[in-house]
């Protein structure tokens, strides 16, 4: 939809953004960006940029636990797969149970719906439940490197502050 129409609706965006970033295949913003900058028809450079930070978790959010699921998310707005049997016409006959997980199809259904996974259409690249997670540990350490980091300069700015009494109450 993006490359034929120049435009995908906010909540795409924000699951697109979360897959490539910090939910499962863990890029860089940047390259996300990138692309939005070059194929979207409404793009503002700095919208743009700043909703890649936001999503990535890189800058103004730090809720990173907060996940889109390329699945769940789908199966919850569009339960019969309409947009997936629109956008990708390999998978637009798959039976629901299968539209937003093809690769766990069974090879008949595959076949009998004309598009056998990593032959007619990509294998998947990767296991959301898994490195979601791992990724969200990621996240945690980063946040917790940064956090003490922050700490640990707020107590050195305190000291230069400190008066002679002040430190040597502290000290005791």
């Amino acid at each position: 939809q993006l490359r034929h129409d120049g435009w995908i609706h906010h909540l795409a965006r924000h699951s697109v953004a979360c897959f490539l970033t910090r939910g499962d295949l863990w890029q860089h913003w940047e390259e996300g960006v990138r692309v939005f900058d070059l194929l979207l028809l409404d793009d503002d450079w700095a919208l743009n940029n700043a909703n890649w930070q936001w999503l990535s978790c890189s800058n103004f959010f730090y809720q990173y636990f907060r996940c889109y699921s390329p699945v769940a998310f789908g199966k919850k707005t569009d339960k019969e797969g309409a947009y997936i049997r629109k956008w990708i016409p390999a998978l637009a006959n798959f039976p629901a149970k299968y539209i937003y997980e093809p690769w766990k199809a069974p090879l008949a259904v595959q076949r009998q719906s004309g598009c056998v996974v990593g032959e007619h259409y990509p294998a998947r690249i990767v296991d959301h439940e898994v490195v979601s997670k791992e990724n969200m540990q990621k996240m945690k350490l980063a946040y917790g490197a940064a956090n003490a980091s922050q700490e640990s300069e707020e107590l050195a700015e305190d000291d230069e502050e400190a008066t002679p009494l002040t430190k040597k109450a502290r000290k005791s």
